[in-house]
Formats: structure tokens, C-alpha cells, sequence
């Protein structure tokens, strides 16, 4: 115990002392050592007594680096976004302004929880790969944009099956059309569409029969649109069969009901082969 407390006085009158040398270099050792906890209480005393120095620069650097590898995210950005603007012409501003990016990256939320993080995180890596293209970070940077943007795409189209979840098929149609508003590359194009195509049909198979009519017709748009694009999907089978069906209450269908129901049945065994492979691989 005595010794304990002569270790923790040693430490807390060095965090105290005046002696600036003595104090960098301790907190230089302790932050080599790996005692980053420790390193960041010394350069943050440090910053105030180094003000206007040369070690200015070196010391708030550190004390990001500090909070860095503490993994103490928030407070590394924000010491490392103060370097960036207080010493933009510093040899280590390269190496802060790609941390900043880094912590920005890690304290980003899961697609689910609220996206602003994300948002803030892509702004600065963006205008980061605007003013740094020969960076050695940039390969990083780009694989960070890509994961937070395919982030917000899950987001934007898990929010929009809630509603075809819920059975509010005719909000479903309008939430699914207004991802592709937005961003037309979403990741998951063919996955909307198809929602978009499938929630039409239920609308107007759900509505009263003085509306199915017109509502048939919006899903046989749909219904052509998709195919138009994905004439090979893996939807086409179940869309297929939803079509014929629309042109049967539309009365334009020309097979026969033995026809429709052999059509229906080769879907229904077409689709329980493909969950049980997806199953299996899933294994």
C-alpha cells in the first residue's frame, strides 16, 4: 500500500510540476510504454505550459494521440480537430487529419440507431480526399465511404420495409419510389424495385373492386419496369405469376386457370428450393 501511494504521489507531483522537460519527457515515456491514460493527463498539462512554443505542435498532437490509442474517440477528435486549425502547416497534420477521419469513423452509429454521425463522418472524409488525392490514407478513406454510404442504404431501405412489414402496402410503394429518388445507386436497387413491384400488387389486390382496376395497372407499370431492368432476377418467377394474375382481374389474361395454377406451383417449388439452398449455405 505504502508503495502504491508513494507511486501515485510521484505521478500526481510530476503532473503538477513545473519543470516542462522533465514533464515531456515523462510523458513521452509513458506514452511508449503504452500507459496512454497516463500520457494524455501530462500533455494535456502540457498544452497550456508549452503554449507559444516549439513543442506547441508536438505536445497537442500527442495528447490526441494519447486519447487515440486509449481509444478515447471523442476527446482525440476533438483534440485533433483543434491541431488541425491552430497548425494546418505542421508536419503532422497529414497523419491528424486522417485520425480525425478515424475517430470520426469508429464513433459512427449502427444502421439502425441515428445516422448523423455518418453524415458528419463522410463530409470530412470527402472534402479530406478533396484537398489530399495523393494521401496514402486515400485507399482507406474510400473504403470508409463506401461502408458508411452502403450504411445508409440498408438505413433507408430497412425504414421503408417497415411499412410493407406492417401490411401499409400503399406507403410501402411511396417509401420504396422515394429511395430511388434519392439516390438511384442504391445498393439495394434490385431489392426495391421489387418491393415496389410486390406492393403495388397487394394494394390493388387489397382494395375495393371499384379501385383494383387502376391499381392493377400501377403494378403492370411496376411489374414492366422491373423486368426491363432485371429481366434475369431471381424475382422474376414469384413477379411473373403476380402479373398473370393482375391480367386475370383485369381480364386480359388469355391462358386457362390450369395454366395459372401450374405457373403458381412451379413458383411455389422454384421458391422452396432457393430458401433451401440459401438455408444450407447458411450452414
Amino acid at each position: 500500500m505504502a508503495a502504491f501511494q508513494s507511486c501515485k504521489s510521484e505521478y500526481d507531483a510530476l503532473l503538477n510540476s513545473t519543470d516542462v522537460d522533465k514533464k515531456y519527457s515523462a510523458a513521452f515515456d509513458f506514452f511508449n510504454h503504452g500507459k496512454y491514460n497516463k500520457a494524455a493527463r501530462l500533455f494535456e498539462s502540457l498544452s497550456v505550459q508549452t503554449s507559444g512554443t516549439s513543442k506547441d505542435d508536438t505536445v497537442l498532437f500527442y495528447w490526441g494521440m494519447s486519447n487515440y490509442r486509449y481509444k478515447d474517440y471523442y476527446t482525440a477528435e476533438t483534440n485533433f480537430s483543434k491541431f488541425l486549425t491552430s497548425f494546418p502547416r505542421s508536419p503532422f497534420s497529414d497523419e491528424a487529419a486522417f485520425l480525425r477521419i478515424d475517430c470520426l469513423y469508429r464513433s459512427t452509429m449502427r444502421s439502425e440507431l441515428d445516422q448523423k454521425p455518418t453524415y458528419t463522418a463522410l463530409a470530412v472524409i470527402s472534402q479530406y480526399l478533396i484537398e489530399n488525392p495523393r494521401s496514402s490514407h486515400g485507399s482507406t478513406c474510400r473504403r470508409m465511404m463506401k461502408e458508411l454510404n452502403d450504411r445508409l442504404d440498408k438505413k433507408s431501405f430497412d425504414n421503408a420495409k417497415l411499412y410493407y412489414n406492417q401490411e401499409d402496402y400503399r406507403a410501402s410503394r411511396v417509401a420504396f419510389r422515394n429511395i430511388l429518388k434519392d439516390d438511384a445507386d442504391n445498393i439495394y436497387r434490385e431489392d426495391i424495385l421489387y418491393y415496389i413491384a410486390k406492393s403495388s400488387y397487394k394494394f390493388a389486390q387489397l382494395s375495393v373492386e371499384s379501385k383494383q382496376k387502376e391499381r392493377y395497372l400501377t403494378f403492370v407499370d411496376d411489374y414492366y419496369n422491373f423486368i426491363g431492368e432485371l429481366p434475369e432476377s431471381a424475382y422474376r418467377g414469384e413477379l411473373d405469376v403476380m402479373y398473370k394474375r393482375a391480367q386475370k382481374a383485369l381480364g386480359r389474361y388469355s391462358g386457362s386457370d390450369e395454366d395459372l395454377e401450374a405457373k403458381e406451383k412451379e413458383f411455389e417449388r422454384e421458391s422452396k428450393k432457393i430458401m433451401k439452398q440459401s438455408e444450407s449455405e447458411g450452414k
